[in-house]
Order: structure tokens, then C-alpha cells, then sequence
């Protein structure tokens, strides 16, 4: 579908409406949109083309290391488009998310006044169906103001988009047990404005007790903190270059329970739906008493605060610095064992090379091998579907003539900024 769309390319083989990548129809999102789309299929036509042995100049076809060089560059340039129109693209669909956020918040305003509505027929409405309407109404301006105040920035989920442009797992279960905290809290406080009797202002007042709530205000403190922690935590192993972030080009839902690179992860997958039970069963109970804070099962609470520790422990142990186990001579088929020298391929083995999130080809033109003195850029090797090198476990390249002879140390700077270990080789004449 992508390759389709790259062959037919020009405006007058596509349908009225549909805009171009530099459109200036104020905050339309379109033009960003269709220039991204098509930026990657011409991407993906080049490289299944470079990979299938097509579109080489006769000038560097007669030398694989220049052919090899050539094509690397000419499909780093490409991907150099692609992620800039996907930079543009992510910016225009964040600035027009706060709309949505908005209007999901109403949304759920509106069911609850179906929800108490149906609920009323025979039992009749009562004061805390008010206040409990009343407290939505409250909570959904609260957020639609927030929404308005963060617009260039998701909206109401701006709180929740950490620093790397994701949606973070651990500020989403403690932003919504925070939301439903604050909107019990405000139910009791309709249900005591009006109040007549002392009575029942003493028995809504005794609902507020930490004996009544102690369970879901301890949930509460642990997923608040869990959420500062994991921050601070992410933050010193980046900077100690012990877990490689790479920032995405815009947020998705499917954060919340994949790890950078999009494969599910336990600790977010089990703190999340452990998360969303309990605040299920939460609700339920405020529905059923909202004369006092649900009172979670200390049970049920403490199977919140084991699937906690679980995630944070699956933040510590995540992630790793990029290694160099062993650098040997490429060898072609047929050629003789050498030692290495300057103009040979070397293969350089280890781990970690391509951070999570970085499988991009723009991500992965940006790795740099220092082999002594010498910043060598990583080629680019295309094959059907994706690329042959670099990989998260081998890299090739090139040593070039300006390494002297002698021993050099080797080194590996992967997308993220981290550096591996030196590995020393011996370079001869």
C-alpha cells in the first residue's frame, strides 16, 4: 500500500483534498500527515531497491566498499526526511489531542447522567446523585481548563507524557487513582453542603476517617511516589549511561504496556491491569457508600502495593549499557585469514548497539564507531524489509587509512548518546 503510494506520487493522480506536506492551512493537520505517509514509501521503494541491487551509479558499482558507502548515504539522507516529517506529523497530531481529551471527559460526564438517570427509575433521585454530578461537573471542568492551558501539548494527558514523548505507565495509574480520590473527596463535600441535620453532617464528616480509608489513601501515597521514584530513577541510569532512551515522535496508547521498542513488558502489563481492578472495585464501592471514601480491602490494597513493587522493580532491573565483546577481521568468501588491516571490515560483537525505539533508519545512521582517533559512521546495509547492519548485536565497518598502525581502541556510540567499553585491536601495515 506504502509502495503504491510512492508510485503513483504526484498530485495529479491523487484525488481533490487531499494536501501536501508543507500546508499552511493554519493548524491542518493533513499536509503532515500525507508528507509523512509519502515520505515512507519512497523510503521503503529506495531501500527494497538498494537491497535488490537497483539504482546504483555505474561510477561506484564496480566497488563493493563504495557501493556499500553510497547507498548508505543515500538512504541516510532519505531517512533524514522521514523522521523530519514524522517530528512534524507528531506535532500537529499532539496539538489537536487536547480537543479529543476534551471531549472524551464530557463524554463520561454525559454517561454517568445516563448511568444515575436509569438507576433512579423506582428508587427516585436522591441527594447523592446530585453531588455526585455535581462533583463530575467539577472534575470535568477542572480538566477541560487544564486541557485548554496544555493544548500544543496532549491536552488533559499532558501530565502523563514523560520527558521521552511516551505515555508513562506509572503516572497514568497514579493520575487516575489521584482522579478518583478527588472525586470522592468532592462527593462528600456536596453531600455536606446540603446536609440539614447534625446528624447526618457528623456521619458524612466520620466518612472522611482514615479508618474508613486508609486502604485506598495507602494506594494512593504508593502510586504517587512510585511515580516521582521511577522518574528519578530513569533519569540517573540515563545519565549514568546504564538505559538508553530514545524519544518517540509522538505518544500512543499502547505505551502503557510496551516497553520503547513496542514489545509488551510484564511490570507494565500486570501494574496496569492490577492498577485498573482495584480502581474499578474502588468506584463500585463509592457508587454503593458515597457517604464515606471507598474502603478498599486491605486484600485487595495490598495486591496493589506487590504489583507496585513489581514495576518499580522491573525499572531497575531494565535497560543496560552497550558492550564490545570481540572485534575480528570481516572475511568475504574466499579470501585468505589476515590480520587486520586499514581499508579491511571489521566486525565488531557485543550487545546493546541499538537502543530500544532506535530501529529506524534515521536512529540507526547515527551510530559511530571510534577506532582511535577515527569517527567511522556505521553503514548503512539494506535487505527486503529492513537492514542488514548495523544490529543490536553486530556491527561492520570499515577501518579507514587514517588509523595508524599499531594497537587503537575501539569504541561504539550507539543513537543514544552511550558509549560502550574500549576494546583494543591491533592494526598492522
Amino acid at each position: 500500500m506504502a509502495v503504491q503510494e510512492a508510485r503513483q506520487g504526484t498530485e495529479s493522480r491523487r484525488g481533490p483534498g487531499v494536501h501536501e506536506g508543507g500546508c499552511t492551512c493554519g493548524d491542518c493537520p493533513h499536509g503532515a500527515r500525507a508528507g509523512h505517509r509519502r515520505a515512507v514509501a519512497e523510503f521503503l521503494v529506495q531501500r527494497d531497491g538498494f537491497a535488490a541491487g537497483h539504482g546504483l551509479p555505474a561510477a561506484v558499482a564496480h566497488s563493493v566498499s563504495a557501493s556499500r558507502q553510497w547507498v548508505s548515504e543515500e538512504l541516510t539522507q532519505s531517512a533524514e526526511l522521514v523522521a523530519e516529517r514524522g517530528r512534524a506529523e507528531g506535532e500537529a497530531w499532539l496539538s489537536r489531542l487536547w480537543l479529543r481529551t476534551t471531549v472524551t471527559v464530557w463524554v463520561a460526564v454525559v454517561a454517568l447522567l445516563l448511568a444515575q438517570s436509569l438507576t433512579a427509575i423506582g428508587a427516585g433521585w436522591t441527594d447523592a446523585r446530585t453531588a455526585g454530578l455535581i462533583a463530575a461537573l467539577v472534575v470535568a471542568g477542572a480538566l477541560t481548563a487544564a486541557s485548554w492551558f496544555h493544548r500544543t501539548r496532549g491536552g488533559a494527558l499532558a501530565p502523563v507524557i514523560g520527558e521521552d514523548n511516551r505515555l508513562s505507565t506509572s503516572r497514568a495509574v497514579a493520575v487516575a487513582w489521584l482522579l478518583l480520590v478527588a472525586y470522592a473527596v468532592l462527593v462528600l463535600v456536596g453531600r455536606l453542603a446540603a446536609a440539614s441535620g447534625h446528624a447526618e453532617r457528623d456521619a458524612l464528616l466520620a466518612g472522611l476517617d482514615l479508618s474508613r480509608g486508609a486502604g485506598v489513601v495507602t494506594v494512593l501515597a504508593v502510586v504517587c511516589g512510585i511515580a516521582v521514584l521511577v522518574r528519578r530513577v530513569v533519569g540517573l541510569r540515563v545519565l549514568g549511561q546504564r538505559l538508553q532512551k530514545i524519544r518517540a515522535d509522538r505518544p500512543r496508547a499502547a505505551d502503557l504496556l510496551t516497553d520503547d521498542a513496542g514489545r509488551g513488558t510484564f511490570a507494565d502489563i500486570q501494574y496496569v491491569v492490577i492498577g485498573a481492578v482495584a480502581l474499578v472495585f474502588a468506584a463500585v464501592r463509592l457508587a454503593r457508600r458515597p457517604d464515606q471514601l471507598p474502603d478498599l480491602p486491605w486484600g485487595l490494597a495490598v495486591v496493589v502495593l506487590v504489583s507496585a513493587a513489581t514495576y518499580l522493580a522491573g525499572k531497575y532491573a531494565e535497560g543496560g549499557r552497550p558492550v564490545i565483546l570481540s572485534v575480528v577481521r570481516s572475511r568475504e568468501a574466499g579470501d585468505l585469514d589476515a590480520p587486520i588491516r586499514t581499508g579491511d571490515d571489521i566486525e565488531i560483537r557485543g550487545a546493546g548497539f541499538v537502543p530500544p525505539g532506535a530501529q529506524t533508519a534515521d536512529r540507526l545512521s547515527r551510530m559511530v564507531v571510534r577506532i582511535g582517533p577515527v569517527h567511522v559512521h556505521v553503514p548503512l546495509v539494506p535487505v527486503t524489509g529492513g537492514f542488514s547492519n548495523p544490529t543490536d548485536a553486530v556491527l561492520t565497518v570499515p577501518v579507514p587509512a587514517d588509523v595508524e598502525p599499531g594497537r587503537v581502541d575501539v569504541q561504539v556510540v550507539t543513537a543514544a548518546g552511550a558509549e560502550t567499553n574500549r576494546y583494543a585491536i591491533d592494526v598492522t601495515d
